[in-house]
């Protein structure tokens, strides 16, 4: 297992090997419980300066074109852009209601906005610069997790309270289906070939497969306790899940459907970034105010950083691609 998975990695080094690196290293952690941004060292894992954000900072992601990076601020109700390759504040948008977690359509046309609080989704137009919300849809209970298909027409949301997907029809910002999936679903990912999602269902130990097409379940793919949060391994082919209660990540192939490997994390790991080159990916460990640096060769984690209370999304502009 361990050979086929080496190469596995070097064949998918090859695939993002013409990846530029940013002109920084800097690795951007929320720390949820505190409040706050910290900045490390990419190389050294050396603490390079904490500032506090809005309430309950949980996710993050870059801008379309990578000029600004997005920090979610849920019980602030903002949206702070910072620098991704600095981590500097560049601006904050207000009155964002509850953005738990956030995503933009494939084609870039639209942003949405998971409101775990509120039980609701809202659905911004985006023209490359500035967001103008279209619709709030209610859900059912603690939407969390965002999806999109390959056209943007769907997005598709988890629903923690109501052990539920649905999926929004982006155009008429309609509820187009739901249907019920295992306990608590929170990570959801589309399959690089837009065949399936795959669910994390974080109430017990696997990965639900979803034919979201006929809305039904195909798969159960066994990988950890706490099954969460996924990140691409940039070869448009294997996922990393992350199991918060088992203290694992496993890896997935998206092809054939099965687990392909573990990694042994400690601490409740949650979410997950990857280097250009793909030889190391990080995670922020939930339960115990680290992040974990793992070479993905050997399956071992190589360094435990301490940071804030909570530790939630992880972002470095210098990252392999999200398929």
């Amino acid at each position: 297992m361990l050979r086929s998975f080496r190469k596995l990695v070097l064949s998918s080094l090859c695939l993002i090997a013409a990846i530029p690196a940013a002109q920084a290293n800097v690795v951007v952690v929320l720390n949820s419980r505190d409040a706050t941004v910290q900045l490390l060292d990419e190389a050294s894992g050396a603490d390079k300066g904490t500032f506090a954000v809005g309430k309950e900072p949980h996710h993050l992601m870059a801008t379309p074109d990578n000029k600004s990076l997005i920090v979610a601020s849920s019980v602030g109700n903002e949206l702070i852009f910072l620098d991704p390759v600095t981590g500097k504040i560049q601006r904050k948008l207000t009155d964002v209601l509850d953005p738990y977690q956030i995503g933009f359509s494939p084609n870039q046309k639209w942003f949405v906005a998971a409101a775990l609080r509120l039980d609701r989704v809202d659905v911004y137009k985006y023209d490359g610069a500035n967001l103008t919300l279209a619709k709030r849809i209610a859900l059912p209970r603690l939407p969390s997790h965002i999806a999109f298909n390959a056209d943007s027409t769907l997005a598709f949301i988890t629903q923690q309270g109501s052990d539920q997907i649905s999926a929004i029809d982006l155009n008429t910002q309609t509820v187009k289906w739901t249907m019920s999936v295992g306990k608590l679903p929170a990570g959801i990912v589309m399959t690089p070939d837009n065949k399936y999602l795959m669910v994390g269902i974080m109430g017990s130990d696997y990965v639900e497969v979803i034919d979201w097409r006929t809305q039904k379940s195909v798969k159960r793919i066994k990988t950890g306790d706490g099954a969460h949060n996924f990140r691409s391994l940039g070869d448009k082919r294997h996922m990393f899940v992350s199991n918060r209660v088992s203290n694992s990540i496993n890896i997935i192939d998206t092809v054939t459907l099965e687990n392909v490997g573990q990694i042994n994390v400690p601490g409740g790991p949650d979410c997950m970034e990857l280097t250009s080159d793909g030889k190391t990916l990080w995670a922020t460990l939930r339960w115990i105010k680290k992040v974990a640096v793992i070479d993905v060769a050997t399956r071992k984690v190589t360094k435990l950083i301490p940071v804030g209370r909570s530790p939630h999304g992880v972002f470095f502009a210098n990252a392999a691609p999200r398929q």
